[in-house]
C-alpha cells in the first residue's frame, strides 16, 4: 500500500512527489509515468531553457494572465507564488534570472538545470518512479484509498494525484469515473496567413496590437492582444498572437480556425486619424526624404516597404508628393491591416490546452475532488490554462504544492 500515487510524471507531477516526501520524509511515495522519465514539456519548454515562472509577483496581477482560472488561483497564489517557487529553486542550487520582459529562466540557460535537479531530488528523497508504466485506469476503495491499475500491475494508494496533463485518455478515464469535464481544444497557437504583405518577411519581428474581426460580436468585447508580432513562413506568431490564441481559444476553435485578424503595426495609436495626423508631421518635418529609404516609427525596413508597395506608393516618391489620399491609404494599412486566417500551426513547446477537470468539482484549499476524497488534481489536466510567460508552469508548481500540502496533511489526520 503507497501512501501517495503520483500519475504523471511532468512537471506537476515531479514538484508533487518532491513537495510530499519534503513535507513528509517518511510517505511511501510513487510517480507513475507512461515515458521512460517525464518531464518532456520541462525540456523543450522555452526553446530548451525552460521558462520557470513570471517576475509578477501580485497575485491580483499574476492572475490576470489565466484565461481559464483566474478567480481559482487567485487564493492559491497568495499561499504560494512565484516567490516561493523562487526560492525553493534556489535553495536547491538552481537559481533563476529575469529576462526584460519578465520571463524568468535558469541562470545556467538550459532547461537541464531543472531536469537534473528533479531526478537528483527524486533519488534523494526514496520516491519511486514506475518508469514506462502506463495507468489504464483509477478505481476507489471504499474510504481505505484507491486501486491504480496499469497494464501488468495493480497498485494501491491512500491518496491519489491525478497530474497527467491533456491526456485524452486520462481525461475520459476521469469522466468514466463521474468527474464533469469542459471539452479540450488547443491554446497557444500560430496563425496560417497567405499575404503579399508579408510574403517573404519570415523572421521579422515589430510591436504590435491583433484584433479579432467577428461578425456579431460587438467591439467593446472583441479580443485583442498587444505584443511582439513575429513573421513567419506560413504566417504570423509571437506573444501578441499566442496571446490572442490563448484568449480565443474556444471561438477560433468553433471557427475552425478560418477568421479575420486586424493587425495594427503601430500599437502607440490607437485609430487610423492619429497616426494620419503622424504622417502628415512627418511630410512636413522630412518633405524632401524618399519613403522607400527612410523608415518611421521604427518598423522593420522590408516591411515598411512591402506594405508601401501594398498600396502602389511610387518607390521614388517623397514625402512632400504625398496626396492625400496615399496618405490616408497608409495611415488605414499601417493602423488596420486586416488579415484572412485559414487554419493554426502548433509546436510542442508551445502546446497548452483550454479545458479540463471542472474546476467547481474541485476544492482550491488543496486541489482535492469534491465528488472523490483522496483523488486530487494538479496542473493543465484542470480547467486552468495561461498566455505565454512562464504563467502555465506556475499554475503547475501551486496546484502540485497545494496538492502535496493536502495529501500530507490528510495522511497525518488519518493516521
Amino acid at each position: 500500500m503507497l501512501d501517495v500515487a503520483i500519475i504523471g510524471g511532468g512537471a506537476a507531477g515531479y514538484y508533487a512527489a518532491i513537495q510530499t516526501a519534503m513535507l513528509n520524509p517518511s510517505l511511501r511515495i510513487a510517480l507513475f509515468e507512461k515515458g521512460a522519465l517525464g518531464l518532456e514539456k520541462v525540456k523543450i519548454s522555452g526553446g530548451g531553457r525552460c521558462n520557470v515562472t513570471h517576475d509578477a509577483m501580485e497575485p491580483n496581477y499574476l492572475v490576470t494572465h489565466y484565461p481559464r482560472g483566474e478567480k481559482a488561483l487567485l487564493g492559491p497564489f497568495h499561499h504560494y507564488g512565484p516567490k516561493e517557487v523562487i526560492t525553493f529553486f534556489e535553495s536547491q542550487g538552481v537559481p533563476l534570472k529575469i529576462e526584460s520582459d519578465g520571463r524568468m529562466f535558469p541562470v545556467a540557460n538550459t532547461s537541464q538545470a531543472i531536469l537534473d535537479c528533479f531526478t537528483s531530488l527524486r533519488e534523494k528523497l526514496g520516491i519511486t518512479l514506475y518508469s514506462k508504466t502506463a495507468v489504464k485506469y483509477i478505481e476507489p476503495l471504499n474510504a481505505s484509498g484507491w486501486n491504480i491499475i496499469t497494464a501488468t500491475e495493480t497498485y494501491c494508494a491512500k491518496k491519489v494525484l491525478m497530474a497527467t496533463g491533456s491526456s485524452p485518455k486520462m481525461i475520459r478515464m476521469l469522466q468514466e469515473l463521474g468527474h464533469g469535464v469542459e471539452a479540450t481544444v488547443p491554446s497557444l497557437f500560430t496563425f496560417n496567413i497567405k499575404d503579399p504583405r508579408i510574403e517573404g518577411l519570415a523572421g521579422l519581428s515589430t510591436p504590435a496590437v491583433v484584433h479579432l474581426k467577428l461578425p456579431g460580436i460587438k467591439q467593446k468585447k472583441a479580443l485583442h492582444a498587444q505584443g511582439p508580432l513575429l513573421i513567419t513562413h506560413w504566417g504570423l506568431s509571437g506573444p501578441a498572437i499566442l496571446k490572442l490564441s490563448a484568449w480565443g481559444a474556444r471561438l477560433l476553435y468553433g471557427l475552425d480556425y478560418n477568421f479575420t485578424i486586424s493587425v495594427n503595426f503601430l500599437p502607440e495609436y490607437k485609430h487610423a486619424q492619429e497616426v494620419l495626423e503622424a504622417l502628415h508631421t512627418l511630410k512636413k518635418k522630412d518633405s524632401k526624404k524618399t519613403l522607400m529609404k527612410w523608415v518611421p516609427f521604427g518598423l522593420p525596413k522590408r516591411l515598411w516597404q512591402s506594405l508601401l508597395m501594398h498600396i502602389e506608393i511610387p518607390s521614388d516618391i517623397i514625402w512632400a508628393n504625398m496626396t492625400k489620399s496615399q496618405l490616408q491609404s497608409l495611415a488605414e494599412i499601417l493602423s488596420a491591416s486586416d488579415f484572412e486566417v485559414k487554419g493554426k500551426s502548433t509546436f510542442k513547446e508551445e502546446f497548452v490546452t483550454a479545458g479540463g477537470i471542472k474546476l467547481k468539482e474541485v476544492s482550491f484549499t488543496d486541489v482535492q475532488s469534491k465528488k472523490f476524497p483522496g483523488l486530487y488534481f494538479a496542473g493543465e489536466l484542470l480547467n486552468i490554462d495561461a498566455i505565454t510567460g512562464g504563467f502555465n508552469f506556475q499554475n503547475a508548481w501551486t496546484t502540485a504544492y497545494l496538492a502535496a500540502k493536502g495529501m500530507v496533511q490528510s495522511l497525518k489526520k488519518s493516521n
